[in-house]
């Protein structure tokens, strides 16, 4: 009964990064657009890894029968890959928020030089190393960090249970 729950572990897994990836960048969506966050610098980078990710893992998972074996390993692999990069930025920016590291300078430092006739076309900019929400103790970015690792691992598995598969 376990193994028919456990069948195609590689595309429950697969899915279930996909489902993960979506509620996090809709999450982080939210948060700005109704919840009133303003995103930093980073934020913004950050999400980068779901905007590229998430639809090559849909298109693969839209096709999953019909891939050739090569270029879905090529494609998991891509999407592995720009996971692992986002669990590093979620990473970096928290350390940067518990000051464990200096950010960038272009949203932790103060510049060169002002323009005063500039004001009057100000946006608000918040600061890198600024924690405007914390849940249990974590930051956005914290929880960004825990939730590419997640779907890192996620992906890794679907990659093991396809060569295992194929082994067998």
């Amino acid at each position: 009964m376990a193994a028919s729950i456990l069948h195609p572990l590689d595309k429950k897994s697969a899915g279930l990064a996909f489902v993960l990836g979506l509620v996090a960048i809709l999450g982080a969506l939210a948060s700005q657009f109704i919840g009133g966050l303003v995103p930093c610098e980073l934020c913004l980078e950050q999400r980068l890894a779901y905007y590229w990710g998430l639809p090559i893992l849909l298109v693969v998972l839209l096709t999953w029968n019909r891939l050739p074996l090569t270029v879905w390993y090529i494609a998991m692999a891509i999407v592995t890959a720009i996971f692992v990069w986002g669990a590093y930025m979620g990473g970096y920016h928290a350390g940067v928020e518990w000051g464990f590291w200096p950010g960038p300078t272009a949203c932790t430092g103060i510049g060169e030089t002002m323009d005063f006739d500039a004001l009057s076309n100000l946006t608000p900019v918040i600061g890198c190393d600024v924690v405007q929400f914390r849940f249990l103790g974590i930051s956005l970015a914290g929880y960004n960090a825990l939730v590419s690792v997640a779907i890192v691992a996620l992906l890794g598995i679907s990659i093991a249970a396809q060569m295992r598969h194929r082994r067998s």
